[in-house]
């Protein structure tokens, strides 16, 4: 008998010792060709690039993986000891995997056979870490050994904390949201520091499977799942029994928050930066690179900028008439649903939809769109409102398939079913009422400047990005017409011209080399004879402008506009000194900034700064030198100074010059209806031919504006659409509000400028008894005329005199159109 017990010992022993051997030579083979666990080491996730506001406003995210990468100092314990709970009580004490957790889920799926539900697992964190990072996700018995001999591996080579800081940022929640911190934003709109314990609780719960706990779609399971984590968290000492009781009384209170804008306002801005990182960076960088851009954005300017060109662009396009509903739906026996199934202008946030439920000719009854849940469905609840006809007056001229007609009341524009955009108004009696609205079709850009540092505080491309995403501001390139005349007049004034200078306004003709005739005119057909360079500007005189670029040289205009940034290549064709060839109104904000900080050259930049994803400055705008700011301690030295290297392309005084003839065309200029200011203010307006193209660009000593609307397909806007009428009051709305509370400043009067009294009229000294003088600015060694010289007479450019240009290039730009006229 022993020696039978012994037989089967030996047989057993050497059983166990052929399957141990077998399992061991599986195992080898199985991980023989493991993958560098040390790679951990430089692990850099996919991480979102956020850009912000100059005052550290967000403004928007990208991002593949919503992804904030959070060292594990700056994750709460409790956050950490929910993820615990949830998925790895035994963390802290197992070396990779947990026997006693592999015995329990074995225990559990035997106790399953039958039943149809699916096996459980016991994977540890390590073990979610080893399969994230260096496994697939295959449901086989051999990745299970490969993670599990991995899992042993890195608790050997990495602390818990450091294990722990990988799982946290790797994991996967749903909706595009990769990490705690890119979950708390997306699930809760909160830093991780900022959950509560159901929120945390939740966020733990869901790992196990995104989709099967969707706080909408499966809310009894979300919410099961929430109150598992919280007891499981009170089970192991994390929360008092009191805690627990409440956090699960509470609702999920989850509020989406996808990535994307986060300052609607500001969406051309932000496109245009994004952009520019995409150039710089690449498309990876963006969405991968964790950047962190801090862009010259000034949020509460922006608010400014976008009401003033909106409201411009809305006051032109009524005046064109009503165009018709944006769709007419059927009513049926719920509007609210068939309403918000219609798309709106998410930017717009001053309008809302509403459909016309009744209209009379007392007025429209309308039901607005209704609200829409956490879910993204329509609410259940329906308000309506009216429009008083009042409100709708100017939607009485009706557009329709290229025809006008003259309605006569509410409901001869209005009908069932016709949904329409709407503007609430508060009226005296604390009452709601509701103006009819519609997106124009005119479109326009603005562009606010630091003319000191080239910093871009403002900037709207159009009157809405979701209506359409084309910037206006920095991508359309029109005629900036006379908006483009100071350049010219400056580069005469820093060439040996004064204010003085008296030219011919008198007709003129320029022939081409093929006999193409070109015969450019003042905006009212009009000429004043002989008269000065100011009065030219002021009154915007085309006839001056072309003698004054003849008698000079093009090539000599061509460079300032150059040097100044409105163009790259400007060729010298006369026609291009009335701004006939096309820029952006980035470009010519920035050229005007020129004459506001005295003449240095201006780089416009949208981003400060940009950091990568370690918080290291790998970009930053501002160039200059500051000598003496690194002094660790002060004994007595001089305060540092900022050395500016920019290139001065113009003399301060003629910069001076230019900034005091244009004070005079918001006096008594082409500007002096469309400007009124409490300030010294300068700027000037550009019309191009047909009033296709209407310009203000405008500033103080501190902020540069400019303003450009028209049509994207060029066509006219009607007699008396000048930059004057449409573009100067847009300027002046933006920059008094910019500006309201500050203190008005004068613009800086470099030493050695010599002011001289002059006649208006001859610009010569005046005479005893003249009355109609002025005070003119002149540079040292120059003043008015001791004879009486005017540009253009006797020399081949008098009154009716032609001028051969014999540019092979001149006859296109001809016909392209001759630019300014006002």
């Amino acid at each position: 008998m022993i020696r039978f017990i012994g037989y089967l010992f030996a047989v057993g022993a050497l059983a166990f010792f052929v399957v141990a051997g077998g399992l061991a030579i599986y195992v080898q083979n199985v991980t023989d060709d493991l993958p560098d666990y040390t790679v951990l080491a430089n692990y850099e996730p996919p991480v979102a690039t956020r850009l912000h506001a100059a005052d550290g406003e967000l403004m928007a995210e990208y991002a593949h993986q919503r992804r904030l990468y959070l060292p594990i100092q700056a994750i709460p314990d409790r956050v950490k000891a929910a993820f615990i709970s949830a998925e790895d009580k035994n963390f802290y004490s197992h070396p990779g995997i947990d026997p006693a957790g592999i015995l329990r889920a074995m225990a559990t799926n035997v106790e399953n056979l039958g039943r149809d539900r699916r096996l459980v697992g016991a994977s540890t964190i390590t073990q979610q870490v080893a399969k994230n990072f260096l496994l697939s996700s295959d449901q086989t018995f051999a990745r299970k050994i490969r993670e599990a001999v991995l899992s042993m591996r890195i608790e050997h080579a990495y602390s818990k904390n450091r294990i722990l800081e990988l799982y946290l940022n790797e994991i996967y929640f749903g909706h595009r949201a990769y990490g705690i911190a890119g979950a708390a934003l997306t699930y809760f709109n909160k830093s991780v520091s900022a959950l509560t314990v159901p929120e945390m609780a939740y966020l733990a719960g869901i790992v196990k499977g995104p989709a099967n706990y969707d706080p909408f779609e499966d809310t009894r399971q979300a919410i099961d799942r929430r109150n598992y984590v919280i007891d499981r968290m009170a089970e192991n000492g994390y929360l008092s029994t009191k805690e627990a009781a409440t956090a699960k009384k509470q609702p999920l209170g989850v509020k989406f928050q996808h990535p994307g804008s986060y300052l609607p306002v500001a969406d051309y801005f932000t496109s245009a930066v994004r952009k520019d990182i995409i150039d710089r960076y690449g498309r990876k960088a963006l969405y991968e690179g964790g950047l962190s851009v801090r862009t010259t954005l000034d949020p509460n300017l922006q608010r400014m900028a976008r009401a003033a060109l909106r409201k411009g662009l809305e006051a032109y396009d009524q005046r064109q008439g009503y165009r018709g509903p944006v769709k007419t739906i059927d009513l049926g026996d719920d509007w609210g649903k068939a309403l918000h199934a219609v798309k709106g202008l998410n930017d717009v946030p001053e309008w809302r939809l509403a459909v016309v439920l009744d209209a009379s000719t007392s007025g429209v009854k309308i039901g607005l769109e209704p609200g829409t849940t956490a879910a993204g469905k329509a609410d259940d609840e329906r308000r309506t409102g009216t429009i008083r006809p009042q409100d709708m007056k100017w939607a009485y001229h009706v557009v329709s398939k290229g025809h006008r007609r003259n309605a006569n009341s509410p409901d001869d524009v209005l009908s069932k079913g016709d949904v329409v955009y709407v503007e609430p108004e508060k009226g005296d009696d604390g009452t709601i009422r509701y103006a009819l609205r519609q997106p124009p079709k005119v479109q326009g850009g603005l562009v606010a400047m630091d003319p000191h540092t080239g910093r871009v505080l403002a900037l709207v491309g159009g009157f809405s990005y979701d209506q359409s995403q084309f910037n206006r501001a920095t991508q359309a390139e029109r005629q900036p017409g006379s908006s483009f005349k100071p350049i010219v007049y400056a580069a005469a004034l820093d060439n040996g011209y004064s204010p003085s200078t008296l030219v011919l306004d008198a007709p003129i003709d320029v022939r081409t080399v093929s006999g193409q005739l070109w015969q450019p005119k003042n905006y009212a057909n009009e000429q004043a004879g002989p008269a000065t360079l100011r009065f030219g500007l002021v009154h915007s005189r085309n006839l001056m402008t072309v003698r004054l670029a003849r008698d000079m040289g093009m090539k000599l205009v061509s460079q300032y506009a150059e040097n100044f940034g409105v163009y790259d290549h400007l060729p010298p064709l006369l026609p291009n000194s009335l701004g006939s060839s096309e820029t952006t109104v980035l470009r010519m904000v920035s050229a005007y900034s020129v004459f506001a900080n005295g003449g240095r050259q201006i780089h416009p930049s949208m981003i400060d700064r940009v950091q990568d994803r370690y918080g290291r400055t790998i970009y930053k705008h501002d160039q200059r030198i500051c000598e003496g700011c690194d002094a660790k301690d002060w004994h007595g030295q001089n305060e540092p100074k900022i050395v500016d290297k920019r290139e001065q392309v113009l003399d301060p005084m003629t910069a001076y010059q230019i900034t005091s003839i244009l004070e005079g065309v918001v006096q008594r200029g082409t500007a002096s209806h469309g400007v009124h200011m409490d300030r010294p203010v300068a700027g000037k307006t550009g019309t191009t031919n047909d009033e296709k193209d209407a310009w203000f660009v405008g500033y103080t000593p501190d902020l540069v504006t400019g303003v450009y609307i028209g049509y994207d397909q060029p066509k006219p806007m009607g007699h008396g659409a000048t930059g004057g009428a449409l573009a100067a009051p847009v300027f002046n709305t933006f920059m008094n509000n910019a500006l309201k509370g500050t203190k008005p400043q004068d613009f800086h009067e470099p030493q050695g400028l010599l002011a001289m009294r002059i006649d208006r009229k001859t610009g010569m000294a005046p005479t005893p008894g003249d009355q109609n003088v002025m005070t003119e600015f002149f540079k040292p060694g120059t003043g008015p005329s001791q004879t009486y010289s005017v540009i253009g007479m006797g020399d081949g450019m008098a009154s009716g005199a032609q001028i051969t240009d014999v540019s092979p290039q001149a006859e296109r730009a001809i016909s392209s159109g001759s630019g300014g006229l006002y």
